[in-house]
């Protein structure tokens, strides 16, 4: 049987667009974006990790949804996990977390999402997670605030957590952030009363890459506001922001600038939090 000829003449560019569909996420890996990470890993066996994530769906009047960006939260999971650590999730308001719907999708999905989408424990987790109010911070090794742009409406604004974060610090607790999740530590405080950040090195998403993806309808902007807090605002640059990535440490903080640096922020904070059990 003869192959008709349009669809012999169809078939290279059919398999070369088949081929750059497959490579697609490798090839965003190795100009920057959600990076794989060879550093060294740390474990807390027995030890406790909370992540702490937005509620908010909506991305201001625009009824676009949006929420936490899923790698900011599955990646330091499952670091967590994986290092031996019992990993609770709370958020804002409790209950369902919503996810930004483009961070589950190809080619943005990482490997710690395909595997929260088969993980039953953790997404009951999203589904029914802890309300701030009624956690005791200071029972945790490590409290990490992850980000996404619905992490602009209520982090930074919460009392609640503010109060949380100041008690955890003052407990000696190992404390860090993602993107927009740094926006978590702007009403906390340190043991003499003065603005937690205030004086630290820490980084969060850029003015730059706000920028450039065009979402700058958010209340408040990590560097803008880490800055005006105070803070000793550090971040890296590339073509496109999206594509870049820093962590950085400052005591018992450490602040990841986006959503590439969720494993080596994670990682960091398991070996602070390792070294902290051995004192």
């Amino acid at each position: 049987m003869k192959i008709p000829k349009l669809l012999r003449l169809l078939a290279v560019p059919i398999a070369a667009v088949a081929l750059i569909a497959l490579s697609l996420p490798s090839l965003l890996s190795a100009a920057g974006l959600h990076p794989k990470y060879s550093g060294p890993k740390s474990a807390v066996p027995l030890g406790r990790a909370l992540i702490v994530t937005t509620s908010r769906d909506t991305l201001g009047d625009t009824g676009k949804k949006t929420g936490v960006y899923a790698s900011e939260m599955t990646v330091p999971y499952y670091a967590f996990l994986d290092g031996g650590m019992t990993v609770d999730v709370a958020s804002i308001q409790g209950g369902k977390i919503p996810i930004e719907p483009v961070s589950l999708r190809w080619p943005l999905r990482t490997r710690e999402d395909s595997r929260f989408l088969k993980d039953e424990g953790f997404k009951q987790q999203v589904e029914a997670s802890l309300k701030i109010d009624g956690v005791d911070f200071t029972k945790y090794d490590i409290v990490f605030m992850a980000g996404g742009w619905g992490a602009a409406y209520d982090l930074g604004f919460s009392d609640v957590l503010g109060a949380k974060i100041t008690e955890a610090n003052a407990a000696n607790a190992v404390l860090g952030s993602v993107c927009h999740g740094a926006l978590g530590f702007l009403k906390a405080r340190d043991t003499s009363g003065a603005p937690l950040v205030k004086g630290r090195k820490m980084t969060g998403v850029s003015d730059k890459q706000v920028r450039e993806l065009r979402i700058s309808i958010t209340p408040q902007h990590p560097e803008r506001e880490l800055r005006a807090a105070g803070a000793l605002y550090e971040s890296e640059t590339a073509f496109l922001d999206i594509f870049a990535g820093h962590v950085v440490i400052d005591g018992n903080i450490v602040t990841g600038q986006n959503q590439n640096d969720g494993a080596e922020t994670a990682q960091l904070l398991m070996e602070k939090a390792a070294k902290r059990g051995k004192k």
